[in-house]
């Protein structure tokens, strides 16, 4: 099928849909690229991130008792984790919505197109299969955008969700550690 055939024949509603589509997946390849290089990135500093973080503000813990100084300690380790924990999950939002949404908007599109492929069809007054099978595969490649736009959002939030779980799982290791040599 020739594409350039198919753009003809569309409609206004066809055509918005096709863009937003195609946005959806623009969106979700450049979100989805960053924050899986982005994750990768944090993922392998946080623990010396937390560490440089507690070290540079050992000069605060001076003249604190052993209380005070762990509690200081807890406090800004659970302030870090929360910071990358925010900083990893940006983006995400758009990745499962995207997911969420495209596969619907497809299958709107295809709807639409049925629609006006059968409309069509009770205008010419010819209901052969020649007729029909045509603009119904027309109208099914809007199922196939969707899900096309679909699937790499859900393989990138996927990825960058599971990639998330390990570095939160590192900070939090580095975390313990930290305040154990605090303690000593």
């Amino acid at each position: 099928m020739d594409f350039a055939f198919y753009w003809g024949h569309t409609d206004a509603v066809s055509k918005t849909l096709f863009f937003i589509l195609f946005a959806l997946s623009i969106i979700s390849w450049v979100v989805g690229i960053i924050r899986v290089a982005q994750s990768c990135k944090l993922a392998g500093s946080i623990g010396d991130s937390l560490k440089q973080s507690i070290s540079s503000s050992a000069t605060d813990l001076d003249g604190l008792d052993f209380g005070q100084k762990k509690m200081v300690v807890e406090q800004k380790l659970l302030q870090n984790v929360a910071r990358y924990r925010y900083e990893m999950e940006k983006g995400l939002p758009i990745l499962g919505t995207t997911a969420s949404i495209a596969p619907f908007i497809g299958l709107f599109g295809t709807v639409w197109g049925i629609f006006h492929a059968l409309h069509s069809i009770s205008k010419s007054g010819q209901a052969g299969l020649a007729q029909v099978a045509g603009p119904v595969g027309e109208a099914l490649i809007m199922t196939g955008l969707g899900l096309a736009v679909a699937i790499p959002a859900v393989v990138f939030y996927n990825i960058a969700t599971r990639m998330n779980k390990r570095a939160i799982h590192v900070a939090n290791d580095a975390a313990h550690q930290i305040l154990a040599q605090t303690a000593r």
